[in-house]
């Protein structure tokens, strides 16, 4: 459950923003959660599901001045579109089909429709791999 994870080159990494509605914790949702993820890998982690791994964060509010260009959102509107949510979930696939055939699928959506109960909104974002190294 904790152990690290490879991901080999050319996946797609799906960056899912979770949007907790006011008042409610990441504990709260830690059980629909947990069995969300549960699903995911021991449903399509194989060579048909395409589900390569994953990983979920909780936000923790600090922000890179040297990693970040232009000024940070002064207005209420701007910050909108920057929305941070609660909860980042990463996960790896071997290609974006195989995540929404994933995702279409009874059994992930009524696990996903428990956590998504408690938010104000999710996003899913796609993004393809293009470089990754480690330290030689």
């Amino acid at each position: 459950m904790f152990s690290p994870i490879e991901i080999p080159f050319g996946c797609v990494m799906m960056f899912n923003v979770v949007d907790l509605k006011d008042g409610v914790t990441v504990e709260d949702v830690e059980l629909a959660l947990g069995e969300m993820c549960n699903v995911v890998k021991n449903t399509y982690g194989d060579d048909k599901g395409g589900f390569i791994a994953g990983q979920v964060y909780k936000y923790s509010g600090f922000v890179s001045e040297e990693g970040s260009v232009g000024d940070a959102p002064e207005d209420n509107q701007t910050a909108a579109k920057i929305k941070q949510g609660e909860l980042a979930i990463v996960t790896f696939w071997e290609s974006f089909d195989q995540h929404e055939k994933s995702h279409a699928d009874r059994i992930f959506k009524e696990k996903f429709q428990a956590l998504a109960e408690f938010c104000d909104e999710t996003y899913e974002l796609g993004y393809q791999m293009l470089w990754q190294g480690v330290p030689e």
